[in-house]
């Protein structure tokens, strides 16, 4: 600790922070039986606060170690003995966890835990606090039969956020309580994490809002911070949202790092051991450095022959890294109010590290420029040189997705079909609904409903189909450029293809809403249902009480049908029905209500007499509601 302690240190920490935009930093170490702490700058800027060690941060990702943690208490506990990490998903969780296609019937824990499902991340397609149905673990786990793969289990390591949120949903249906109390149960009361929370909202409530930093994004241009407040992300849990400290993090570093409880070594193990190659680009090892491998919430790598466990995490506004190197018994937790307070926060690490490996001053590397320039692949010493850089390399990326579009096109054609052929409601399954609009004279898709909190920008390039799609979270930073084509029917756009995800080969599509129904039904006990009693409405008689689904036609087929709500169908797969004329996509508060023709899943129920529901197709007794033929989509409840 001696050089923690140094005046040496806290100058490099000032000039760091200072140099690479981060208001403020704080840092807790322990080494062997001695912890410590410090704090830099500001926690918040106006009104000026500053940074401590118990100031609060979302820690983003650096959350995950927690999930696969508590996923690993149950694989240790005999009340659980299904819970294992060769279990598959879908015999833990029946009915509700159904990975898309066919061939990942055998997603297990281990899977979900090291990124190596085959799902495609798919991070834009969850509903956050600001939509109408905000997303749940629940209705996460539910929506996966939704998404797309992106290659073949156990293939291939892509982060997948998602995954997280389901395990912890497993938590919650194995012990019968909330993700958060049992972090509080298990975790935080336990190791004397006493500011620690799932939620800034559950933080506010226990009286520690004024402790929480807000987020800030330096603009080069304007050489000014844009400031915001950290959101609830109930959609996201378990792949970050925890609310904490270094003060209080640190506990939890050096418990596991010592497996004291909870951590026994057989829980260790299980957390630790590497089950996934993050990358295979030799090119961009740091020197000194081994391939980076997954555990379950951690990375793991070797440096000069040291196993170093960490994982970062980063939202916009705060980023973190925690770590610990078990031959050392040394670890640590750092966090910060930027973007870029995680590379600076893994600077002093690794200068720490050398440190305690007493390496002499000519072998140590100068971190700061080896890692800016491996991750960056731009000279260091040309770092906040250019006002214009942001806006410069979303042009470049920008220009890029034109030429992919329209190979050698120069200037973009110009935009001879009206824009409100175009405009209207969209919906895709998995990713629900988008609506594209007319903004400043271009079109424009608001997704502040999702849980990143985005805007899309569509350029017109060429055909009077293919756009360029500029997505640029609300908070600021540089926008991400991407493709877009639209398919057209009688000079109307039916479809609009989006580039969202960049695992997949093609775009996600959405089809245009057609028209609206809305749909009254009771949900009760399976079995119960009693007659139609409206042309477009179902009643079923139980205690849930009445629910409004509005539906909407997508997508015209061929040929009349009649859609009935059927309580007591229960197929596997409710995709399995290649005929299917109907499909209803949605959530309700016991349950998702998806069906397809002639099938349907059952649900299980949340409250006394409360059992499946779905829709059917052709054939089917109950209220006809005029869908000539129709796929069709729930849009909203009420």
């Amino acid at each position: 600790m001696d050089l923690f302690n140094s005046p040496a240190f806290s100058a490099r920490a000032e000039a760091l922070i200072k140099k690479f935009h981060v208001p403020g930093l704080a840092l807790a170490l322990v080494h062997k039986d001695v912890t410590a702490s410090k704090a830099f700058g500001m926690a918040s800027l106006e009104p000026a606060r500053p940074m401590t060690t118990d100031t609060l941060f979302d820690i983003a990702s650096a959350s995950k170690s927690l999930t696969a943690a508590s996923v690993a208490l149950l694989v240790a506990d005999d009340k659980f003995p299904d819970v294992k990490y060769d279990a598959e998903m879908a015999q833990l969780l029946p009915g509700e966890f159904v990975m898309p296609g066919t061939g990942y019937e055998g997603v297990t824990v281990d899977d979900i835990l090291s990124h190596r499902s085959g799902l495609a991340p798919n991070d834009n397609s969850y509903l956050g606090p600001r939509a109408k149905n905000t997303d749940s673990a629940q209705s996460i786990t539910r929506n996966l039969r939704n998404l797309a793969t992106a290659a073949p289990i156990r293939a291939k390591f892509m982060y997948c956020n998602m995954m997280y949120t389901v395990a912890t949903y497993l938590v919650e249906q194995k012990t019968g309580i909330s993700f958060a109390d049992f972090l509080d149960q298990r975790f935080f009361q336990p190791l004397g994490m006493t500011s620690s929370n799932l939620q800034p909202e559950r933080a506010r409530a226990k009286g520690l809002g004024d402790r929480i930093s807000p987020g800030y994004w330096w603009d080069r241009k304007a050489k000014q911070y844009s400031t915001f407040v950290i959101p609830d992300a109930p959609e996201a849990q378990g792949a970050g949202s925890i609310i904490t400290s270094v003060d209080d993090y640190v506990k939890y570093v050096r418990a596991i790092m010592n497996n004291e409880g909870p951590f026994t070594e057989d829980v260790y193990k299980g957390i630790i051991r590497p089950r996934s190659i993050i990358s295979q680009n030799y090119d961009k090892l740091i020197p000194f450095t081994s391939p980076l491998l997954y555990a379950a919430g951690w990375e793991v790598h070797h440096y000069r022959g040291y196993l170093v466990v960490a994982h970062h995490g980063g939202i916009a506004g705060s980023s973190t890294i925690h770590f610990f190197v078990p031959d050392l018994n040394f670890g640590g937790a750092m966090f910060g109010n930027s973007d870029d307070a995680s590379f600076v926060a893994e600077v002093l690490m690794q200068e720490l590290i050398d440190e305690l490996l007493n390496l002499p001053q000519d072998q140590r590397l100068t971190w700061d420029k080896v890692l800016y320039e491996k991750n960056t692949g731009k000279k260091y010493d040309e770092y906040d040189t250019n006002a214009n850089e942001d806006a410069e390399t979303e042009a470049e990326e920008l220009e890029a997705e034109r030429q992919k579009l329209c190979p050698g096109i120069k200037e973009s054609e110009p935009q001879k079909m009206p824009l409100s052929a175009y405009t209207g409601e969209y919906w895709n399954p998995g990713w629900r609904g988008v609506v594209v609009q007319v903004k400043d004279g271009e079109l424009f898709i608001d997704c502040s409903d999702r849980s990143y909190v985005f805007t899309v920008k569509l350029q017109h390039v060429c055909e009077q189909t293919k756009y360029v799609a500029v997505m640029r979270e609300v908070v600021g930073g540089v926008g991400t450029a991407m493709r877009a084509e639209f398919r057209f029917e009688n000079d109307v756009a039916v479809k609009v293809g989006i580039m969202f995800e960049e695992e997949l080969d093609d775009y996600i599509w959405f089809d245009r809403i057609r028209r609206r129904l809305e749909v009254g039904m009771v949900v009760g006990s399976a079995g119960s249902a009693g007659s139609a009693d409206s042309a477009d409405s179902a009643d079923f008689a139980g205690s849930a009480g009445p629910i409004r689904l509005e539906i909407a036609v997508v997508a015209s087929s061929t040929g009349p049908t009649s859609a009935a709500v059927d309580p007591t169908s229960a197929a596997a797969d409710p995709m399995s029905a290649a005929a299917a004329l109907v499909e209803i996509r949605g959530r309700l508060d016991n349950g998702v209500v998806a069906g397809s023709a002639d099938s349907m899943p059952a649900i299980p129920g949340s409250g006394a007499g409360a059992g499946a529901v779905g829709v059917v197709g052709p054939g089917s007794a109950g209220a006809d509601v005029g869908l000539a033929g129709a796929r069709v989509g729930i849009c909203g409840f009420a």
